[in-house]
């Protein structure tokens, strides 16, 4: 008699990559694109890696002193160490007051999943998560994974052409007691100290926890300080909250998946007691974590003359995307598109908003072979020399096609 096979109920998985790439790929046109990886890509079209990292990586290779033993759980403690007083600054007052810490993951999924875990199990009476951000992100099927209930936002205003800090405002003063706030993204709402003022007194009254999603620190503007000031405010008013803090895409690090989930309490008991069961999750989850990742970022940022290297790396990145976000404005304004382009400069950071409606954006898709999400917001790294002319011809086909068949 033939043996059942455990596994005869299980379905094939739907591939996570989404359908946007798995239609792009399949595509054969020649002159297809795809302008929504989530990687930093260089002029000649290929995935950036900061100079500094090529000569470190070697080093370390090469470096006969290394042993191979395990890691602490939470890490290597020089690494942590770095990483903090790159987020909040070596002077931070919460650095000082000795309450924030952090424990090395294994990429951002890692990060979100302990993150989870630890809410799940320690603020069980929360379970409503709020994720801002804005494109679809993986973070809410860990969520969901986990049993809570997602609610997922994106604030783009597609009248105002800009990221609406009033939509922000009204979903929290909606939203439920003692709910998860993930938000990603939050320095491109441009808000006055008025509405962060408004924002925190209504998440502190509600005691919503705050949950930052820090993907790329230093690509948003070029300035490390100035892309994580917002943080400042939050310890200012006294909020414990969490924090994913990536150094993959900012090093051009893709393949080790470096993160760390940061935890900020009132005060170092409180953060120890965290930390403590944080620990206990990680060593279930994964033991301990990859090691050349954490070599990488802690040797540069140990070292002033290479973190001053990798810094420069940083704002010839970020000066390279204004650079193609201005030309990508200029064509479109002397093609004669219709329309205010202005939104393209005013964002930060490598993705960016184009400001085009579905019907635009499925032209482009279907008739150019420009892949883009449907919310119109692409990598602008993807965008160089080669393929600017015929990006910016196609967007005001587009535009100008689309504004005819409303006539």
């Amino acid at each position: 008699m033939p043996t059942l096979s455990v596994f005869m109920d299980v379905p094939l998985a739907q591939k996570l990559e989404g359908r946007l790439l798995k239609t792009y790929k399949q595509d054969n046109c020649p002159q297809k694109m795809f302008l929504a990886y989530r990687a930093c890509m260089t002029n000649e079209g290929q995935l950036w890696v900061s100079p500094v990292v090529h000569k470190i990586r070697l080093q370390i290779v090469q470096d006969p002193s290394l042993n191979h033993e395990y890691m602490p759980v939470m890490g290597m403690k020089s690494f942590i160490q770095a990483s903090l007083e790159l987020l909040f600054g070596k002077h931070s007052r919460v650095i000082s007051e000795n309450r924030v810490g952090g424990v090395h993951t294994v990429g951002d999924s890692g990060a979100f999943q302990l993150a989870a875990q630890f809410l799940k199990t320690w603020r069980g009476a929360s379970q409503i998560v709020y994720i801002i951000s804005s494109q679809n992100e993986l973070h809410g099927l860990v969520f969901q994974d986990m049993g809570f209930t997602v609610c997922e936002y994106s604030f783009w205003d597609s009248r105002q052409l800009c990221m609406s800090p009033n939509m922000l405002l009204d979903v929290v003063e909606q939203a439920p007691h003692g709910c998860i706030f993930v938000i990603g993204n939050i320095d491109n709402f441009k808000m006055t100290q008025h509405q962060w003022a408004k924002l925190m007194a209504a998440m502190k009254s509600k005691q919503i926890f705050p949950f930052f999603d820090i993907p790329y620190q230093g690509l948003s503007t070029g300035d490390l300080k100035e892309d994580t000031k917002f943080l400042q405010y939050f310890v200012s008013g006294g909020f414990e909250f969490f924090c994913n803090q990536s150094l993959s895409k900012n090093f051009g690090i893709y393949d080790e998946g470096v993160a760390i989930l940061v935890v900020v309490a009132f005060n170092n008991r409180l953060l120890l007691c965290a930390l403590s069961q944080l620990t206990n999750f990680a060593l279930a989850l994964w033991l301990n974590p990859p090691t050349m990742g954490s070599r990488i970022v802690t040797t540069i940022l140990c070292n002033p003359a290479l973190q001053e290297a990798w810094k420069q790396n940083l704002k010839e990145v970020v000066e390279n995307i204004m650079l193609i976000k201005g030309k990508v404005k200029e064509k479109l304004r002397l093609l004669g598109t219709p329309g205010s382009w202005n939104h393209i400069t005013d964002q930060k950071g490598t993705h960016g908003y184009l400001g085009l409606d579905s019907q635009q954006v499925d032209y482009l898709v279907k008739k150019k072979h420009i892949y883009i999400p449907k919310n119109g917001r692409i990598n602008f790294t993807c965008i160089n020399a080669r393929n600017i002319d015929y990006v910016t011809e196609s967007i005001n086909e587009a535009v100008l096609l689309t504004k005819d068949s409303e006539k």
